[in-house]
């Protein structure tokens, strides 16, 4: 059995001061949560608050993004060193953000991913088609494409320590959700891909979480599918109480 994580992805909001607030709300709401693994991925600038903050609790700390060097003269990046000295555990890599603002590319996903694992932190790899793409029919060649790119290389052992999201781009920030069913589908595909690379029992131990406006309303029935493990959550994660209802899924 895969255990179910969900990931609060905070993006560029919460200062120090609010991001302990949030933690400080949502510790007594999570406490008795034993079967889901709960992640905050939060700005460099609150990790090593919130990982004070979180202690006592069963919450995780990750970051939203790491540099694909172990140092230099890369202005405005930051190491996977950098962040487990702080104390962050996960990283989102290749968030459709990052790609479609900052120039991320599979080739650079599977650098990050790399230098991830490299320094023990837990990636949460994100894919996902556009609206053209998917409208056009072109949803599995684009996964499949950006499967074999961020995981070029990787060996077996590499590939059990991922957690991949998929977020269709159509539905991130726009208040549109895939169906439960379009969701499913498009993971099956993906662990498929994943099968072919690396054999079925492998691809079976991924955990592969959906993001795109998952939220309190539709965490369950998301939730409910055979292949969904997770959700990796925008808006949702800002407001304790919302984070919380997604969390207890089950009710």
């Amino acid at each position: 059995m895969r255990k179910p994580i969900i990931a609060g992805n905070w993006k560029m909001n919460n200062t120090q001061k609010e991001a302990v607030e949030l933690i400080t709300a949502l510790k007594p709401r999570l406490k008795d949560v034993g079967k889901t693994e709960v992640v905050v991925c939060v700005p460099y600038t609150c990790i090593e608050k919130v990982k004070k903050a979180v202690r006592g609790s069963k919450i995780k700390v990750g970051a939203e993004n790491v540099a694909w060097a172990d140092k230099g003269a890369f202005t405005g990046e930051i190491s996977a060193a950098m962040l487990k000295e702080v104390g962050a555990e996960y990283v989102i890599i290749g968030h459709s953000e990052r790609r479609q603002y900052f120039g991320e590319t599979d080739e650079s996903v599977n650098k990050r991913t790399v230098q991830a694992l490299k320094n023990d932190l837990k990636p949460i790899v994100c894919i996902g088609e556009t609206l053209d793409e998917r409208e056009e029919g072109k949803t599995n060649a684009v996964l499949k494409t950006q499967i074999e790119g961020a995981f070029a290389g990787f060996t077996q052992d590499d590939i059990k320590k991922v957690v991949i999201a998929y977020e269709p781009v159509w539905a991130i920030g726009t208040g549109k959700t895939a169906t439960s069913e379009q969701a499913n589908e498009s993971i099956k595909f993906i662990r498929k891909t994943l099968a072919k690379l690396f054999t079925r029992p492998v691809a079976n131990k991924v955990r592969i979480q959906y993001g795109g406006s998952m939220n309190a309303k539709n965490a369950h029935e998301l939730m409910s599918m055979s292949d969904i493990d997770g959700g990796l959550i925008g808006g949702a994660s800002l407001k304790a109480e919302d984070f919380e209802k997604v969390v207890k899924f089950n009710g």
